[in-house]
């Protein structure tokens, strides 16, 4: 396998990172959202590189970009490899476009290098993960994979347009079905609770994302990349603590229903319970306080509620006990208390085949393997449904994410684009076979 420098592709790499980072939605920070203008710009932009890196480029009916190199013969199975393209508000410019252009950059270099690839590949650079817009992640990869369900299509952003309508106005469906060719499933044929993914028309190798860590073990252990373990099962949802509205003033504090105050009191009791049983994580990251005026007392507060663990079942026990609490809590106050899943996702272990070839281009690149699980959820957790999926973690300094200071190092990243092309490489000389 190849493992030798490759510094003029990861600074071609890190000009296009920077550049992608300036297109935006909002003047002076990094924010892209779900068909939005930026994302349009965005995907004119990452196509224009994947058609120079000798990509066959479309874009399907989610708004996803893929860019799609014919493998030998029309049997030749397919490998994935993407992230995606949309950002949280105020992001960093590496999470998610990293996954989508470092595999752009790495099959340029292996044109240039006259490495032909005995599979085919597609790039995947998906229009939505973050779930910003629609408070619903993965809307790109369920729609590439099939996985999307009318609920999904239903669902509203703060003007009041649905996931439907935005695809609509996007001219995503209309396109779809005047083209009527393709891997463009879009919604899943299966309406119970356990969707199932749609079939790839090629055999599938797997699918490999690339990402930035978004947490401190590959610094703390002076390690460039690793490889990812599993993928840490998430549930997030809306919690409504409802009360009765009065006079700051005249209301005495025996007889108020304060919705604020039962909502403060889950929320030290979620960072207490998550503090007593690590790994598991347990946020509150938003507030909604109606009527929100300082004179008035809360008389409903919406707030999210995001746990996680590795372990599905050590992670629904928790939520268990989070919901008990918030009903005791509303019990004791008098208030109403309903609660809604937005999304639910379990852990995703990466695939061992795949995992394994991994690991020897680590080792082969950078000397040691380390492995690790992966807090956050990324599209790889949806694709497990259609691939095997592998990933491989990039070292962000202090671990920050989500966050206009996130950041790697254009040395670290020539690390991920070497390992890359020794693990595509890998594939190649039949790494995978019995």
């Amino acid at each position: 396998m190849q493992t030798a420098s490759c510094a003029p592709a990861s600074r071609l790499l890190a000009r296009r990172l920077d550049e992608l980072a300036g297109v935006t939605d909002e003047p002076g920070k990094l924010t892209r959202t779900f068909l939005s203008p930026a994302m349009r710009q965005a995907n004119a932009l990452v196509g224009k590189w994947m058609r120079a890196a000798g990509l066959a480029v479309r874009e399907d009916a989610l708004g996803n970009l893929i860019g799609r190199a014919e493998g030998p013969g029309p049997g030749s199975p397919t490998l994935l490899l993407g992230s995606h393209l949309d950002t949280v508000r105020d992001a960093g410019r590496f999470d998610g476009a990293l996954g989508v252009l470092l595999p752009i950059v790495a099959l340029d270099e292996l044109r240039r290098r006259g490495v032909t690839l005995p599979y085919a590949v597609e790039v995947l650079g998906f229009s939505e993960e973050e779930g910003v817009r629609f408070s619903s992640a993965y809307l790109g990869s369920k729609g590439y994979a099939g996985k999307l369900r009318a609920s999904d299509l239903a669902r509203r952003d703060a003007n009041g347009i649905t996931v439907g309508e935005a695809i609509k106005g996007h001219g995503g469906l209309r396109a779809q079905a005047k083209r009527g060719t393709g891997f463009q499933p879009v919604l899943s044929t299966n309406t119970g609770k356990g969707a199932r993914a749609t079939s790839h028309p090629s055999p599938l190798l797997g699918y490999f994302e690339v990402h930035i860590e978004q947490g401190p073990v590959l610094e703390a252990e002076k390690l460039a990349v690793g490889v990812v373990s599993a993928i840490a099962g998430q549930t997030r949802g809306r919690l409504t603590f409802r009360g009765r509205a009065g006079h700051a003033g005249t209301t005495p504090m025996q007889l108020r229903r304060d919705a604020l105050a039962g909502a403060a009191e889950l929320i030290l009791f979620a960072e207490e319970l998550a503090r007593r049983r690590p790994p598991l994580v347990a946020t509150v990251g938003s507030l909604a306080v109606a009527p929100g005026v300082p004179n008035v007392i809360p008389g409903e507060v919406v707030l999210s509620l995001d746990v996680r663990h590795p372990r599905d079942a050590a992670r629904r026990a928790a939520l268990r006990r989070l919901l008990a609490q918030a009903r005791a809590i509303a019990r004791r106050r008098k208030l109403g208390c309903a609660w809604q899943v937005t999304q639910d996702d379990g852990a995703v272990a990466c695939a061992p085949r795949l995992a394994t070839v991994l690991i020897r281009s680590v080792r082969a690149v950078q000397g040691r393997s380390l492995r690790l699980p992966s807090g956050a959820g990324h599209d790889a957790i949806v694709m497990a449904g259609l691939a095997p999926v592998a990933m491989l973690f990039v070292r962000c300094r202090g671990g920050l994410s989500h966050h206009p200071d996130e950041f790697a190092s254009r040395a670290d990243l020539e690390v991920a684009l070497r390992v890359t092309l020794d693990f595509l490489e890998r594939l190649g000389a039949g790494a995978l076979r019995p």
